[in-house]
C-alpha cells in the first residue's frame, strides 16, 4: 500500500548539544528501525569530544547522511548562504519530511521546505519549538521581532509538534494559535532505560548534570549546595557534568565559596553514566521545556529535585514537594538539605515508575510521531498533485 512505504525523513536543527540532540537521535534510531530513511542537518561549530562520539552512535541510523554546516545563532546575513547551501544538500536527498527543531532548525525545514514545494516538490514540513525562542519576553524589542517571525513562518508550516502542554500554552500566549494542526507528543526515554541504577555508599549526595549556562542554573546549584552544607553543619559531596561557554565561571564560583574539594566538575559523559555517581538529582534550570534528564533520572529510579519551570511539573505533578520556585537558590538548598539524609522521601514523592513509562517512552513518542509524518505526507502528495494540475 501507497501509505506503507518507507519515509524519507530529514531533521534540522542548530546545536548538537543537549536536549533537542538526544530528542533527534531517538527519533532516528526508532524510526530507521522501522525501516525509514533518516537524515541530520545540523551545526558544524559547536559540540565536542562527547558529541562526537554521539553521532558516531546514530551514523549507522542515518541512511541519508549527516550534513553539519556552520549555523550561527543569531540571525544574520550568513543565513542567506546557510538556506541556499542547505538547500541544494537537502533537495538532492528528496525527502518526504522535514522537521525542524529549535528556531533555527525550524526556519530550515519550513524554508528549504516550501521552496521544494514552490518546485512541485512535495515534501511535509514540521516545526518542533522545544522551548528555545519561547523563552523571551513577547515585550523585550529581541522577543517581539522573533515572535513576529515565528508567526510569519505558521504559512510555511504543516504542523507544529509541541514536547509539552507548557511549551504549548506558551507559544498560543507569546505567538498565537497556530492557524494549522498542532500537536502533542512528549518526549519519551527507552524500555532499556528503565532499568534501576544500584545506588551505592560512596556516591556523591548530589548530581547536577546539563548545560554549563545560566539558563540552565549551574550558578544557582552550587549557591543552593553551600547552603544545604552550612544547613546540615557538615560536608556534603556534589558533582556537577557537562560543557558549556560559562564553565570556567562556575569553576572560579566554586572554589571562591571554599567548595573546590566537595564540588567536582567533570565533562560530560553518557547520562546513565553520570547518574552511576550520584544519589540525588538536581534540575535547577530558571527555563526549560521538558527536559529528557527529568526522565532518565526517573527511569533509572534516582530521585530528583527541581524548579517548577516548562513541563517538570507535568511529570513530578503539579503540587509535588520536589518543586521549588525557580531563581531561588534560598529554597533549593533547602529543600537540599531536608532530605540528604531522609531515605525513605523519594519513596514517599517520585512519581510511579510504570507510570512514567506507559506515558513516556521512546516507543509511544516514535510511534505518533510516525504517524502525523505519514498523514502529512499524504497531504502533501495531494497538494503536489493540484500543483501538477495548474
Amino acid at each position: 500500500m501507497r501509505n506503507e512505504r518507507p519515509l524519507r525523513i530529514i531533521h534540522c536543527f542548530r546545536s548538537p548539544i543537549g536536549g533537542i540532540f538526544r530528542h533527534v537521535r531517538d527519533l532516528a534510531e526508532a524510526h530507521a528501525r522501522a525501516g525509514h530513511e533518516v537524515g541530520i542537518v545540523c551545526d558544524s561549530t559547536t559540540g565536542g569530544t562527547h558529541e562526537d562520539g554521539l553521532f558516531e552512535a546514530v551514523r549507522p541510523h542515518l541512511a541519508l547522511g549527516i550534513i553539519r554546516t556552520p549555523i550561527h545563532r543569531a540571525v544574520g546575513p550568513s543565513d542567506l548562504g546557510l538556506l541556499w547551501r542547505s538547500y541544494k544538500e537537502i533537495r538532492s536527498l528528496q525527502p518526504d519530511v522535514l522537521h525542524g527543531h529549535g528556531a533555527k532548525g525550524g526556519a530550515l525545514a519550513r524554508i528549504i521546505g516550501s521552496a521544494l514545494r514552490v518546485n512541485k516538490y512535495r515534501v511535509a514540513r514540521l516545526y518542533s519549538p522545544h522551548g528555545g525562542s519561547l523563552h523571551y519576553d513577547r515585550k523585550s524589542p529581541a522577543g517581539g521581532a522573533i515572535f513576529r517571525l515565528e508567526r510569519l513562518q505558521e504559512r510555511l508550516t504543516d504542523a507544529l509538534v509541541f514536547v509539552c502542554d507548557y511549551e504549548r500554552q506558551t507559544y498560543f500566549a507569546k505567538i498565537g494559535r497556530p492557524p494549522g494542526r498542532s500537536e502533542l507528543v512528549y518526549n519519551g526515554v527507552d524500555d532499556a532505560e528503565f532499568t534501576p541504577i544500584e545506588t551505592r555508599p560512596d556516591m556523591a549526595d548530589f548530581l547536577y548534570i546539563g548545560m554549563m549556562r545560566d539558563l540552565k542554573g549551574p550558578d544557582l546549584f552550587i549557591e543552593a549546595f553551600e547552603r544545604a552544607e552550612r544547613l546540615k553543619g557538615r560536608h556534603l559531596s556534589a558533582l556537577m557534568i557537562g560543557d558549556g561557554p560559562q564553565q570556567r565561571q562556575y569553576e572560579e564560583m566554586a572554589s571562591r565559596m571554599g567548595l573546590g574539594d566537595r564540588l567536582m566538575l567533570l565533562p560530560a559523559m553518557k547520562t546513565r553514566a553520570a547518574l552511576a555517581l550520584a544519589r540525588i538529582v538536581v534540575i535547577p534550570s530558571r527555563a526549560e521545556a521538558m527536559p529528557y534528564l527529568l526522565l532518565e533520572a526517573l527511569a533509572a529510579r534516582r530521585p530528583v529535585i527541581a524548579t517548577r519551570v516548562g513541563g517538570i511539573p507535568e511529570v513530578l505533578g503539579a503540587d509535588s514537594p520536589a518543586l521549588v520556585e525557580p531563581g531561588n537558590a534560598q529554597a533549593l538548598g533547602d529543600l537540599m538539605a531536608d532530605i540528604v539524609d531522609d531515605e525513605s522521601w523519594a519513596h514517599r514523592t517520585m512519581p510511579d515508575p510504570e507510570r512514567i513509562k506507559a506515558r513516556f517512552s521512546a516507543s509511544t513518542m516514535a510511534g505518533r510521531i510516525i504517524q502525523l509524518y505519514r498523514e502529512l505526507s499524504e497531504e502533501a502528495l495531494f497538494a503536489e498533485a493540484r500543483l501538477r494540475t495548474t
